[in-house]
């Protein structure tokens, strides 16, 4: 298995092919759902896998939808190229659906979301398999390698972007006095 660090760097004589990004990727991931498969429901490590799992996911899909679906979906000319891309996708709103049932059971049924944890690895490993034989064998046809090393670079920089966004702490954002206690709010100005 290739990982991301061990990809050439962006800039380099050679940048990543978007296939090799998206391959580590699903290695990373897979190693996740391993981990995560070993542990008990109601761990704390389970939920924070869970959580770093997650974020993973959302941000590969996001990424694949932008820079790598679209031109397969353009550039297919047979119809069961683009039943095979539109499934990608579909499997997509699969697992995003699957997430937000974790997130809205993270705290209250750990058995529950033990399971459902469960049934998104099953499915994930379902669209990676898939991926990496009629996706990746259609993209070697319709991208040339120079194109699939230029999305591999965006790849890179657009994840760069995405992932302090996907690490933000949810909720309101409390200003925090000097002293440690929260600190009062500020008049608007006039």
């Amino acid at each position: 298995m290739v990982r991301l660090s061990e990809l050439p760097i962006v800039g380099s004589k050679r940048d990543p092919d978007i296939i090799d990004v998206i391959k580590a990727e699903h290695g990373e991931v897979a190693a996740m759902l391993g981990e995560i498969e070993k542990l008990e429901p109601g761990s704390a490590k389970l939920r924070d896998l869970a959580e770093k799992l997650e974020t993973a996911l959302g941000v590969h899909a996001t990424l694949e939808e932008r820079l790598f679906y679209p031109r397969l979906r353009d550039r297919a000319e047979e119809d069961d190229e683009r039943v095979d891309v539109f499934e990608a996708y579909t499997e997509h709103d699969v697992m995003r659906h699957l997430i937000a049932l974790l997130k809205s059971r993270r705290k209250r049924d750990p058995e529950r979301f033990k399971a459902e944890l469960q049934v998104l690895s099953e499915s994930v490993k379902h669209h990676v398999r898939e991926e990496e034989s009629k996706i990746f064998s259609l993209a070697r046809e319709l991208i040339d390698s120079d194109e699939r090393a230029e999305l591999g670079t965006k790849w890179r920089k657009l994840k760069a972007q995405l992932m302090p966004q996907a690490r933000r702490p949810r909720g309101p954002r409390t200003r925090v006095a000097q002293n440690g206690r929260k600190a009062p709010k500020r008049k608007a100005a006039r």
